[in-house]
């Protein structure tokens, strides 16, 4: 593997907006674009786009970069628009896995698309990435498709997919393109326009981190070892070339134990500082992925989100509405990665582990950036988070352990004792924050890690004395053990624990809020009796939920390796031992949704059933102990309140259900 160079910035000029057209083209005077980025979403320049950031990264690097935003797919003509480019097609579904995007948990077909002006649903096709580069191939047969994005760093291997309900190739495979990049790609991204400028073929490109591609076999130098060896294999020797070979696609596709061993490899390979490459055999070829990214340092971070982003939408879209944009234009993202590990999230298979954070000058320029440059700011910033609000500049204290770490979480089963807590730098910011000339208020709109706030009373009470506008949003998921081992989620003691210490701020600043606590149902590891007891908790707690999330198994998570094999790939796989059951039958999964909205009276004939089948009839009545009224007219009167929040609550609010938290809206 190539040494690592750090990323430079040298801004050769910029334009107003990368083209979208012939016609902006002739206007910045180009004949030719180097690059052209085909994405599934509308294209805003601003750095909460995954395209933006790369489209204005390799224009400062001096290459020519084009958008094809939400091309038809009907045929290759829209992928012709901006004319053959000079290095490769970049293609991406966008922010959003275009399943995830289109399908709610029960496979039910979206009306909506938040990336979309007007929200319009149905401007991407499914499996966004596999049409574009087959377009692609269309419109200019011989210029190499790079992949990237979430979509494709979810499939960079063989996955289950519950759409298909079956397992599928790698997409770099099913896409025909010649090079995938996974997770944060800024510097394989810019080393792959450079070397293709010099002549080099993207397919030929084997020594780039964060990268996967197919090659006839394994190099005579390189020792495999096989990845059912891994638990007691001996560590490679220093300048030892190790690849690990994982369960081939064939092999995966028959035996789903196998697929579960599979899961735990990647994620055990997945510190970038001790990761070995991992080769996969897909019939007669080899799917070879290379070490995760080094994560950006804080000057490399700052240099990206400091690119010159015209910051709003391409003014081709008039004035539409685009939500996404809407969501998070008064927001800023101060921080990438997450060390939770929670099983069921993608973000730590897409953006790593090892917490990337920017600088406080950097964060406090751009929130000058929106007061004098964001149509609309009247003082508020929405949001001063990422993927979990108060990770910024947390990590290992212990650079040696960091190297050799291969835990799954870093605060799960406990916090690790080398972890860093200290909360004091992110008191600083808010406070600089608060400071800036213009702003009014600065809320926290991404879930906070609440096992981690517990650990700084000085921040829950800076956090709820200023930052809290009535609610906050708090994910404690589960409230019973067993589902709570499986997602890797603290118990619910932590969340009563910081419950209190929130609730006794709140009183001190005189104000008056609330947590909005998120549950899944029919996560693996969850019986009946699990969601009943959650069920009974949330009405003790007089929590009547709005909108909740079933259980969506997306592409290579912890989780969905379970829901698919019946495993636990959190620990050693083995044949024999525990197995873990998932409510999948369409019923079951609409009982355990029910539980979580006991109190809406379209739910309670399936409960009354249900309840009846788990000989706990004695729940079925109008008093308080009881969950469901009995049938009949009186019935609502019996339960009380209509649904949504207590009386004396805000109503609890969420994403859809299913979805990838948007920029900005974190979910932990």
């Amino acid at each position: 593997m190539t040494p690592v160079q750090p990323l430079s910035f040298p801004r050769r000029g910029a334009a107003p907006f990368l083209p979208m057209s012939r016609a902006e083209m002739e206007t910045l005077g180009w004949d030719q674009c180097d690059v052209v980025l085909v994405t599934g979403d509308a294209y805003v320049d601003h750095p909460s786009f995954g395209m933006a950031i790369v489209g204005r990264l390799l224009e400062s690097q001096g290459f020519k970069v084009g958008i094809i935003a939400q091309p038809d797919w009907s045929g290759p003509e829209p992928f012709r628009a901006l004319g053959r480019p000079r290095l490769f097609f970049g293609v991406t579904a966008g922010n959003m896995d275009s399943m995830v995007n289109r399908y709610t948990s029960d496979r039910r077909l979206r009306s909506d698309d938040s990336y979309t002006p007007g929200g319009e649903g149905g401007k991407r096709p499914d499996r966004a990435v596999i049409v574009y580069a087959q377009r692609c191939r269309e419109a200019f047969k011989d210029v190499p498709v790079v992949l990237g994005g979430i979509e494709a760093s979810l499939r960079r291997i063989a996955h289950f997919d519950i759409w298909s309900e079956k397992l599928r190739r790698s997409v770099l495979l099913d896409a025909k393109a010649d090079l995938l990049v996974f997770g944060n790609a800024e510097r394989a991204i810019v080393d792959i326009a450079r070397r293709s400028a010099a002549g080099e073929a993207p397919r030929e490109m084997h020594d780039i981190r964060g990268t996967v591609f197919v090659r006839p076999g394994v190099p005579e130098d390189w020792r495999v070892v096989d990845a059912s060896d891994l638990e007691t294999a001996p560590p490679a020797l220093k300048g030892d070339k190790v690849v690990v070979r994982l369960p081939s696609f064939e092999q995966v596709q028959d035996d789903p134990v196998l697929y579960a061993q599979a899961s735990r490899v990647l994620h055990q390979e997945s510190n970038p500082l001790n990761a070995r490459p991992l080769v996969q055999r897909h019939g007669d070829r080899e799917l070879w992925v290379t070490e995760p990214p080094i994560p950006l340092s804080t000057p490399e971070l700052d240099g990206v989100y400091d690119l010159p982003y015209a910051r709003g939408p391409h003014p081709s879209y008039g004035e539409a509405k685009i939500p996404a944009w809407e969501m998070i234009r008064f927001s800023i993202n101060i921080v990438r990665g997450c060390f939770g590990g929670c099983s069921f999230c993608s973000i730590t298979e897409h953006e790593g582990r090892i917490i990337q954070s920017r600088s406080a000058d950097s964060i406090i320029h751009e929130i000058e950036e929106i007061r004098d440059k964001t149509k609309g700011f009247t003082g508020t910033i929405s949001d001063l988070g990422g993927p979990t609000a108060n990770m910024w500049r947390l990590g290992c204290r212990e650079p040696e352990v960091q190297k050799v770490c291969r835990r799954l979480s870093c605060v799960y089963p406990d916090i690790c004792k080398t972890l860093g807590t200290d909360h004091d730098p992110l008191i600083r910011l808010y406070r600089a924050a608060r400071g800036v000339k213009g702003v009014k208020r600065v809320n926290i709109g991404s879930g906070v890690r609440y096992d981690l706030a517990v650990t700084s009373p000085a921040y829950v009470d800076e956090l709820v004395r200023h930052h809290v506008g009535g609610y906050l949003k708090i994910a404690p998921e589960h409230t019973e053990d067993g589902p709570l081992s499986k997602m890797m989620k603290p118990g619910i003691g932590s969340y009563e624990r910081f419950k209190d210490m929130f609730e006794k701020a709140a009183v001190k600043a005189g104000k008056k809020l609330y947590l909005i606590p998120y549950f899944i149902a029919a996560h693996p590891g969850t019986s009946d009796q699990d969601m009943l007891n959650l069920a009974l908790w949330l009405k003790k707690n007089g929590f009547r939920l709005d909108q909740v999330q079933t259980f969506l198994p997306t592409p290579m998570s912890l989780a969905t390796a379970m829901y698919h094999s019946g495993r636990d790939p959190i620990r050693p796989v083995r044949r024999v031992g525990e197995e873990v059951f998932t409510a999948k039958g369409l019923r079951q999964r609409r009982l355990h949704k029910a539980f979580l909205r006991w109190h809406d009276p379209e739910n309670w004939p399936i409960l009354r059933e249900a309840l009846q089948k788990m000989g706990r009839a004695d729940l079925i009545g109008p008093g308080n102990h009881q969950l469901v009224p009995r049938g009949g007219a009186a019935a609502a009167q019996a339960v009380g309140a209509k649904p949504g929040a207590r009386r004396d609550q805000p109503p609890l609010r969420r994403r859809p259900s299913g979805r990838k938290a948007a920029p900005g809206e974190g979910r932990t």
